[in-house]
């Protein structure tokens, strides 16, 4: 969150509106505010199971805000359909994986236990099919002899701070063709 909103200056064509977050400890939400973006959050234990009550929460929040791009990024909830479409094709999200390979959790380890040799980051369009949508960008990082799921996802977490900002300048300037780091 603090890469893309520090991307977000002189010629960008966006700047950031609100940092919503559904985690009150989120160390984003203080750090958006210090930066001195409009904070906000709707905790989502209190729903339970309910996705479609917490998604309904969101939504003024969201529309107060009137985003023209929802940038996801620690999001760590599934979306519902109806949430989803109602954002289509203005939602993105980045996955610590080079998907279409290992959507969902533990993408580092199961990496790992593949032995694959190369790890990476994703920026896609959020679809109702989790982890799914058209690949935005992508950047690759080799997987080393001595790797753990931890010291992978350190060197994929810098290029996920390349790879964002510089997906949202061109998404945002209407561009949607996929950049490779």
């Amino acid at each position: 969150m603090v890469a893309l909103a520090q991307s977000m200056t002189g010629d960008h064509p966006a700047r950031p509106c609100l940092v919503l977050s559904n985690q009150p400890q989120a160390r984003g939400l203080e750090r958006a505010a210090a930066m001195g973006i409009a904070t906000a959050v709707i905790d989502h234990r209190p729903f339970g199971q309910d996705r479609a009550a917490f998604e309904a929460a969101l939504l003024p929040v969201l529309e107060d805000a009137r985003p023209d791009i929802i940038a996801l990024a620690g999001f760590m909830r599934v979306l519902t359909t109806g949430f989803v479409q109602r954002f289509a094709g203005r939602m993105m999200n980045i996955h610590p994986s080079l998907l279409p390979l290992y959507p969902g959790l533990n993408t580092h380890a199961r990496a790992l236990e593949a032995g694959d040799a190369e790890a990476g980051c994703t920026v896609h369009e959020v679809t109702p099919v989790l982890d799914d949508g058209p690949i935005l960008g992508q950047a690759r990082v080799p997987i080393l002899a001595n790797d753990t799921p931890q010291t992978l996802a350190a060197r994929v977490l810098v290029q996920e701070h390349r790879l964002y900002p510089a997906v949202l300048r061109r998404f945002a300037a209407g561009d949607r063709r996929p950049i490779f780091l």
